[in-house]
């Protein structure tokens, strides 16, 4: 049951917590495994496995408070699926993304963490369940995929690799290779998967081209 309880858009909340937190990208069906300390997200955790269970993660702009950051335009709202406690008062906790969102006006209940409205209308694919027949051509994306890892010094579980469905396999690399915010935020907002296959196999291509660069820089004589 990918959406849960959730089997259209307007059977979600219009009211969600938010969590901010540049690097960490959450996407639908994916799943993120966080580990919450400060206070006024302990709270909200709290609050969120009182009700819904649900909490809606947020890419920044970069800009504005330093406590409330200007949030991006787009987040995914994910279910808690895991939770437990740590013996020094931590929660560690996953969530099993939902559905994407627009990031509306926030709302002031006198919370210690941020709400907004979310409007979900545009993403209502995303509870549909993955399509694991969907597949593209393998081959060149697992080169340049170790290709990729191989000048970032990264390893992954390669029979776990290939034997992946494609969306599984796009996703989780979104999701856990270490590209910037603002790729993350680039990843999230590809309209589908295969949108997001393209990106993600440019980023790749990207990162690995400058560390070849950076190499043969390093490699050049020194003239004056």
């Amino acid at each position: 049951m990918p959406g849960g309880p959730y089997r259209k858009t307007a059977d979600l909340p219009m009211v969600i917590p938010v969590f901010p937190l540049d690097g960490a990208l959450l996407l639908p069906h994916g799943v993120l495994p966080l580990q919450i300390f400060e206070p006024r997200y302990l709270n909200m955790v709290d609050d969120v496995m009182a009700g819904d269970r649900l909490i809606g993660m947020v890419q920044t702009r970069g800009h504005g408070d330093r406590r409330a950051p200007t949030l991006a335009q787009v987040g995914c709202a994910g279910r808690v699926t895991s939770y437990s406690e740590t013996g020094d008062g931590k929660y560690l906790i996953t969530l099993t993304g939902l559905c994407r969102f627009q990031v509306g006006e926030e709302v002031d209940e006198a919370k210690p963490y941020r709400q907004v409205r979310a409007y979900f209308g545009r993403y209502d694919a995303d509870l549909a369940a993955d399509d694991d027949g969907v597949e593209f051509e393998r081959g060149p994306f697992l080169t340049l995929l170790r290709r990729y890892l191989d000048r970032r010094g990264l390893g992954v579980e390669w029979d776990v690799v290939t034997a992946a469905p494609a969306p599984a396999l796009i996703n989780s690399l979104c999701m856990a290779l270490p590209f910037a915010p603002v790729e993350k935020q680039a990843l999230l907002e590809a309209p589908d998967l295969e949108e997001r296959r393209v990106a993600l196999a440019a980023l790749m291509e990207i990162a690995a081209a400058d560390f070849d660069d950076d190499d043969d820089d390093d490699a050049k004589p020194f003239m004056q």
